[in-house]
């Protein structure tokens, strides 16, 4: 434990809170802590804050406006898979809510000396599962899942039906015992068919995905304490939807059927039939969602919420890292105010980090 960082945090704490009382009586109380313990443990206002400000920092999203409105599960109890599972259910049942998703983490048990804390090997905690044929190529699903289904069907899961759309379990390490396969109940996943305001064949494609994306194999990093479990959401930009997760060659790759049913000339590159496929396709995601009444925002939109964020941290003397490969959204990135700028690309902290798997199962 780094004392350095845990004093970094406090004194950002108390500036951007002043209200919160003496900072060197708990500059003090920590700095013992961690000279007889190897570590310390954060009050909970310490945490919410630490959380919020680590979306404020991730330099990766595009949706940080709402920083402030990060609702925080406090699970610091909770550092068993049993526990984790029940608790992960809860936060998909709660920020899912009747669609109107609500931004929200859940931070469980942190690491301490001696006594890691939970982990999921989940990026997501909805996953679609990825089908292996015998010549190893997907068959079925999700490719970009395909390796973590093959480690849960090692593990003994055999839910899946071999459907494209088939929710994989949460895999939960925790306390040293083999990994936990934890089922994900139907109700606590809301899904939604892909329709398409002006072509009926396309909800015959019987693409869908899920409502609400919970990112769960990332550390949230306060002051130096890692809580290497604490999944968190947003709600969906709709590109990465209809330009990533269905349209990339590597994922579900709409775009070849989708062209083929508009009729579109596939012969060559130079129709652009892959640009006026992945219109549709966003198209389609979006107008889902709505009627759906299902949370979700534009690039368009998005872009433009990013800059009025940018404008105010600027405004509150605070930099505002990002990662521009990441901002610029991933189709008609030109006509977006984000494209037409440089960024800060720098780290800062309280942070949400991905660290080097460290596990005593060989999976």
């Amino acid at each position: 434990m780094d004392a350095l960082e845990a004093e970094k945090f406090l004194r950002l704490y108390y500036t951007e809170n002043p209200s919160a009382g003496d900072l060197w009586r708990r500059l003090r109380q920590v700095t013992s802590e961690i000279a007889t313990t190897g570590t310390y443990t954060h009050t909970a206002d310490e945490l919410a804050y630490g959380a919020r400000v680590a979306w404020r920092n991730s330099n990766r999203c595009i949706g940080r406006l709402y920083w402030k409105s990060l609702r925080v599960r406090d699970r610091r109890q909770v550092d068993g898979a049993e526990g984790v599972a029940v608790e992960c259910v809860e936060h998909l049942r709660e920020a899912t809510g009747d669609g109107r998703i609500r931004p929200t983490i859940t931070v469980f048990a942190p690491d301490r000396p001696g006594r890691p804390g939970p982990r999921i090997w989940n990026g997501q905690l909805i996953r679609y599962a990825g089908y292996r044929g015998a010549d190893g190529d997907v068959v079925a699903g999700d490719p970009g899942n395909a390796d973590l289904t093959d480690k849960a069907r090692r593990l003994g899961w055999f839910g899946g039906r071999g459907t494209h759309f088939d929710v994989l379990p949460l895999v939960i390490e925790a306390q040293g015992k083999p990994p936990l396969l934890a089922s994900v109940p139907g109700d606590a996943v809301l899904e939604v068919p892909i329709a398409h305001p002006s072509y009926p064949w396309f909800a015959e494609l019987g693409l869908r995905w899920h409502a609400v994306p919970v990112i769960s194999n990332m550390c949230l990093e306060v002051g130096g304490v890692c809580y290497p479990c604490a999944p968190f959401n947003g709600w969906y930009m709709g590109t990465e939807i209809g330009a990533r997760n269905l349209a990339d060659t590597d994922r579900y790759n709409c775009l070849p059927v989708v062209a083929e049913r508009l009729g579109l000339d596939t012969s060559h590159d130079r129709t652009l039939w892959k640009d006026r496929a992945l219109v549709e396709v966003n198209v389609a995601v979006l107008h889902s969602f709505e009627q759906a009444g299902v949370t979700i925002t534009d690039h368009h939109t998005e872009a433009r919420r990013f800059i009025s964020h940018l404008e105010r941290e600027e405004r509150s003397g605070r930099t505002c890292p990002a990662d521009w490969t990441w901002i610029v959204p991933p189709m008609s990135s030109s006509t977006t105010p984000v494209f037409h700028r440089y960024y800060e690309d720098t780290q800062l902290s309280p942070a949400f980090v991905q660290h080097p798997r460290k596990s005593y199962y060989d999976w």
